[in-house]
């Protein structure tokens, strides 16, 4: 089974905050569907290893704030909040009762750098320095949720504040309106897993 170590330099507070995430949302799963059920088996790789995927692009730092847009069950937030400690993760759904299972993860967890909110995306208050999101909808939709959001306050030297949104399959139709403001990095170069290989990270700023 594929796990986060394989991938990143974790301390062992980490390892052991990674290994509950399986039993966490096999139970949480059982009471509320937050993970498709031929997933639940794959958890590691298909959700938390997927989530992590943005942390080989970009390093965020210390201080900054983050939010997450149509969590489900917490990916990539969760995941990204137990490597990043000392960055602060806000998730947001717009279902209720996934919010609830993101709430006792964490605090099962122990995660102090998490806050949950139950509500609709462009509902959101305050401005955050990168926004991220597993293909909730369409990027262009995902902008206009999105708008007025991102602090203009740079922290990394190397990215602009913007959007870390995870894909996959074809992105040119979708894109093609954004091209000048994206990036795309590709998954495969960083795991070798099959499931990687149609995957990217797209930066829009």
């Amino acid at each position: 089974m594929m796990h986060p170590q394989d991938f990143f330099e974790l301390t062992e507070q980490q390892v052991k905050q990674f290994d509950q995430l399986p039993e966490l949302y096999t139970q949480w799963n059982a009471a509320i569907n937050v993970v498709s059920r031929k997933d639940i088996d794959a958890l590691m790789e298909r959700h938390v290893v997927h989530s992590l995927a943005i942390a080989k692009i970009i390093d965020f730092p210390a201080g900054a704030r983050v939010l997450d847009i149509g969590t489900g069950g917490g990916f990539p937030g969760i995941p990204l909040a137990i490597l990043f400690p000392e960055v602060h993760f806000h998730l947001v759904d717009s279902i209720g009762k996934k919010i609830k299972v993101v709430e006792a993860v964490a605090e099962a967890l122990g995660l102090q750098n998490v806050t949950a909110e139950h509500n609709r995306a462009e509902k959101v208050k305050g401005q955050y320095h990168y926004i991220v999101s597993r293909a909730v909808t369409d990027f262009s939709r995902f902008l206009i949720w999105t708008r007025g959001k991102i602090s203009p306050h740079r922290l990394h030297p190397d990215f602009n504040n913007g959007i870390f949104y995870l894909k996959g399959g074809d992105l040119r139709e979708e894109l093609k309106d954004h091209q000048k403001r994206v990036r795309i990095f590709p998954l495969k170069k960083h795991f070798p897993q099959e499931f990687f290989d149609t995957k990217v990270v797209v930066h829009w700023s």
